[in-house]
């Protein structure tokens, strides 16, 4: 069934919520993946495997950003070429994307499967830690491949208008997920290895159904057709989902810091703590950064037809938007730290005060993060992947580095918990700097 919302519309709130809402959910599933890992293995496993996740999985999320680099970058250039009228031109880029993304997706599996031991002794990992690390990375590196190709359609099937499609495969991926991780864990006692199957069965359902509906005659604006290869096309791509490769790296980088810092004022306990933590900011910022995704290819499409006026619309109704969400969700958040504290660790009557009180502290910074995060993607879909790229890395790295260091030194290890809200503030004032000092350039 066609999707009745075109990249070419005016975008009413309703309109602008509906286009972007299978986006937001597509997201929400894929953090379902080790969110649900997490789950099963924290209480069915044991909190040495939980841990062992906790400290693996950053260097599976820089290699799988790669996905989200080309997803966003791309999209953001097909969606312009089609705003041009350009059709054909855009659904040659869009093939060449996706077996750039495989050829690379293979090559970066191969680099994370040599270098997975030697990463997670040196974030403190050994004896039965350290086995589990192996155990899990080496299981989940053999899909990689496949989980860069799912983030890609993700971001393809926005602009091919048929985002409500995407969220159905995410759909079937994710609840596929679920299934396997009981199946694995509980009744087969597969421990560890039954979660790491499970996710890489699921990631490459995801990649491959969207391969057979874009091979196949479709009705929408995206197809498969004969690829010519442009080195200029590929360059573009990485340079607009520049800011997407460094909030992905510089989040794993941020979560190896803090599982270090951890290790040392904690232990073992604070790392399991901490990873209840990101699971939680997965689904979180997962709305922020769905919102982004679904929004960004009609500024794209805009900005290649030059409708200013719609530009500064989306824009404007944007930031209300988020503002709305981002109140909502720290409300719920603090909420609903004791209850997730219990869903994940209640066992552990320590770990779980520790996880409650932390993550009380923590949620504070769902109040600002919505806002960097738009403005992020606002830029990569005006093929800004510059400023978009400063936005994300200074939000994600340069100001959290600065507070995860120095905050515990003045008020203890509160100050690991609280570094983020800072790196936040600081991030929602360079955001609106970008927004203002380049408002006269693109006339939104």
């Amino acid at each position: 069934m066609a999707n009745p919302i075109q990249l070419s519309d005016h975008f009413s709130y309703g309109r602008l919520i509906r286009f972007t809402l299978p986006s937001v959910a597509m997201m929400l599933f894929t953090s379902i993946y080790v969110i649900v890992d997490g789950w099963f293995v924290s209480n069915y496993v044991g909190k040495t495997s939980f841990a062992a996740v906790n400290l693996i999985y950053p260097l599976i999320q820089i290699l799988g950003s790669l996905g989200f680099i080309i997803g966003a970058g791309g999209s953001a250039l097909v969606a312009k070429i089609l705003g041009e009228g350009d059709k054909p031109k855009a659904q040659s880029i869009f093939t060449l994307l996706v077996i750039v993304s495989v050829v690379l997706g293979l090559c970066f599996a191969a680099f994370g499967q040599y270098f997975l031991r030697d990463v997670a002794i040196a974030f403190g990992a050994e004896g039965e830690l350290l086995d589990n690390c192996v155990l899990y990375g080496r299981i989940v590196f053999c899909s990689l491949a496949m989980f860069v190709l799912q983030n890609v359609f993700q971001a393809f099937f926005i602009v091919a208008e048929r985002p409500s499609l995407g969220l159905a495969v995410m759909l079937i991926a994710g609840v596929g997920n679920i299934v396997l991780d009981y199946v694995f864990i509980v009744p087969l006692a597969m421990g560890l290895k039954g979660a790491a199957l499970a996710t890489a069965i699921s990631q490459t359902v995801g990649a491959l159904l969207p391969v057979v509906y874009f091979a196949l005659p479709n009705g929408s604006l995206l197809r498969f057709r004969r690829a010519m290869f442009s080195l200029r096309a590929i360059g573009q791509t990485f340079l607009n989902g520049l800011s997407e490769f460094m909030s992905n790296v510089s989040a794993s980088v941020i979560s190896m810091l803090y599982n270090y810092q951890l290790m040392r004022y904690i232990g073992e306990d604070g790392v399991a703590a901490y990873g209840v933590m990101v699971y939680v900011n997965f689904l979180f910022m997962a709305v922020f950064f769905g919102y982004g995704m679904g929004c960004s290819p009609v500024v794209s499409y805009h900005y290649g037809a030059q409708n200013k006026a719609e530009m500064h619309n989306v824009l404007l109704k944007s930031l209300k938007i988020t503002a709305v969400v981002s109140v909502g969700l720290t409300v719920l958040a603090e909420v609903l730290a004791a209850p997730i504290a219990n869903v994940f660790v209640g066992y552990d009557q320590g770990l779980y005060t520790l996880t409650r009180n932390a993550f009380r502290i923590y949620c504070i910074a769902f109040l600002l993060a919505g806002f960097s995060i738009y403005v992020s993607a606002f830029f990569t879909a005006l093929n800004n992947g510059v400023i978009s790229a400063v936005v994300s890395f200074s939000r994600t790295f340069v100001f959290e580095v600065a507070a995860v260091l120095l905050l515990p030194l003045l008020i203890g290890i509160d100050g690991i918990w609280a570094a983020v809200i800072c790196a936040e503030v600081a991030a929602v004032l360079l955001s609106a700097f970008f927004l203002i000092t380049k408002r006269k350039k693109y006339g939104y």
